[in-house]
């Protein structure tokens, strides 16, 4: 298992917390998220073996989101 941190911006409110911590939860491999509106970040536990870290990216951004 890995963990990563990812810079998360145009989060404004508890529903975006709760729509990428849904999109996120929903890919496989992707065993934990933690996501902070302050300071704008998501913590994800993931299996590299099942999904790489730019997938992550990806779907955080396809959400609508900034993904750095």
């Amino acid at each position: 298992m890995n963990n990563t941190v990812i810079k998360v911006g145009g989060m404004s409110c508890q529903g975006c917390v709760k729509n990428i911590t849904e999109v996120l939860q929903a890919m496989p491999g992707v065993s934990a998220v933690e996501v902070l509106l302050e300071p704008g970040e998501a913590k994800i536990a993931f299996d590299p073996a099942l999904i790489a870290r730019d997938a992550l990216l990806s779907a955080i951004e396809d959400a609508g989101f900034d993904a750095v």
